[in-house]
């Protein structure tokens, strides 16, 4: 089967991932991604046909310098980076340093030149403790799981990691509710496995329905309203934390 080569540039967590580009390239479907932001004014990286990782945005384009900085933030400095906001030096300084570093405010690691991004700077957890979980990371490996519709990872200033789940009722109609608890504690153990005891899931909650759009939960392009969802379902939440 001839290769189809397809290119993604994005600005944030939109992404095939892992598997997804695995599961494509099997079909001789080969999406390549890549990453870049407006202020930026063009992609900072991008996989190439003839050199990629699933999983990753891909190496910095010629030009471009990255960075992570020692909160995990990912910082980009390139001549296209924006001058700043119109009129707004407040927010251009928040974004742009003396050093010409753009502040993306999204949080990724690198490995070998390849950029992951992981998670958004604004929703990063910060536990009791002091420890960083970038929650995506914990809710994308849950929803692995054909049982599980959508999750919300919680912990910020909070002494462990909890979950909202909600379930997919194509599959879990018909099963009772502790099979139901069965299969979400299936998925919440394979999710720890192997992850440091500061980000392994404690406990957990099966919401009665998905966060939705009507409930404005969630945004056009699907993605958790986190704070809204929070303040919709704090009892859920309370109860997780209570001995």
């Amino acid at each position: 089967m001839e290769s189809i080569e397809a290119v993604i540039l994005f600005g944030g967590l939109l992404s095939v991932g892992l598997w997804g580009g695995r599961f494509f390239h099997a079909l001789g479907i080969l999406i390549v991604e890549g990453y870049g932001l407006t202020e930026c004014t063009s992609a900072a990286t991008v996989n190439r046909p003839e050199r990629f990782r699933f999983g990753t945005v891909g190496p910095a384009l010629p030009g471009v310098e990255l960075r992570i900085a020692d909160d995990g933030e990912i910082l980009i400095r390139t001549v296209t980076n924006f001058a700043g906001y119109y009129k707004d030096e407040a927010a251009t300084r928040e974004i742009l340093d003396d050093e010409g570093w753009l502040h993306s405010g999204d949080i990724g690691h690198l490995d070998d030149g390849f950029l992951t991004v992981t998670d958004r700077k604004k929703d990063l957890i910060v536990t009791a403790g002091g420890k960083n979980i970038p929650p995506q990371n914990l809710e994308n490996a849950l929803k692995a799981s054909k049982y599980i519709s959508q999750v919300l990872v919680i912990g910020d200033r909070r002494p462990y990691v909890a979950a909202l789940v909600t379930l997919d009722d194509a599959v879990a109609n018909g099963l009772s509710d502790e099979e139901k608890r069965a299969r979400v504690q299936e998925a919440v153990d394979r999710t720890n496995h192997d992850r440091s005891r500061f980000e392994q899931i404690k406990r957990f909650a099966i919401l009665p329905r998905d966060f939705s759009a009507e409930e404005d939960e969630v945004t056009p392009t699907l993605k958790l309203k986190r704070r809204v969802c929070e303040e919709h379902f704090a009892a859920e939440i309370e109860a997780l934390y209570q001995d």
